[in-house]
């Protein structure tokens, strides 16, 4: 490992046993997994450890990202290089199959063509019955689920009034065209959700 190299954000200690803990049973017990928007890669390299049938590719459009990846990553047999991907154009993906998708923290730290293309994405890639899990914060039926992902969500549209906290209707509704379902939401740790839509 190139520590140099390596990002570090603090909330991946926090939420990833309880999100691996829900990848268990939601993902294959083999085949590849594509994570969308890998970030600093220690989710990767915590989920790839700890699932070694599953092939991990991880992906993110910012080379300082991919190369805190690959930092995070070395030694990991079962984890390819990190690939430039961007989610808005899911049509130039360099992906050509998956089993399942999973974006951690991302759609509300993107503009809303992110999201479109990262369902538009996963109805291509992904065959039917895998999933496409999604982690963060939501509003639900309109409203925040608590008063700090509301402050949050304020905090996100002063920097960028293209990010913000999403509905998970929208979500879903984006979805849907594409031939993906709400299967369910689990309620995770600082009032964040895992959502799974599964492929019809």
């Amino acid at each position: 490992m190139d520590p140099s190299a390596c990002r570090h954000a603090p909330a991946t200690t926090r939420n990833r046993d309880p999100l691996l803990a829900v990848l268990r049973r939601l993902l294959p017990p083999a085949g590849t997994v594509v994570e969308i928007a890998s970030g600093t890669g220690e989710h990767a390299a915590w989920f790839a450890a700890a699932l070694p049938g599953l092939v991990w590719q991880p992906s993110d459009p910012d080379p300082e990202a991919r190369a805190s990846v690959a930092a995070w990553c070395d030694g990991l047999a079962n984890v390819r290089p990190p690939l430039a991907l961007d989610a808005r154009a899911p049509d130039t993906w360099p992906v050509a199959a998956a089993d399942a998708l999973l974006c951690v923290n991302m759609i509300h730290i993107a503009p809303w063509a992110a999201c479109e293309g990262l369902v538009a994405g996963a109805g291509r890639l992904l065959p039917a019955g895998a999933p496409l899990v999604l982690y963060g914060p939501y509003r639900v039926g309109g409203a925040h689920t608590a008063p700090s992902n509301a402050a949050f969500d304020a905090d996100l549209r002063a920097r960028n009034p293209a990010w913000g906290v999403r509905d998970l209707d929208d979500v879903v509704a984006a979805a849907a065209p594409h031939g993906l379902r709400l299967e369910e939401t689990v309620a995770m740790p600082a009032n964040n959700l895992t959502v799974v839509l599964r492929r019809a």
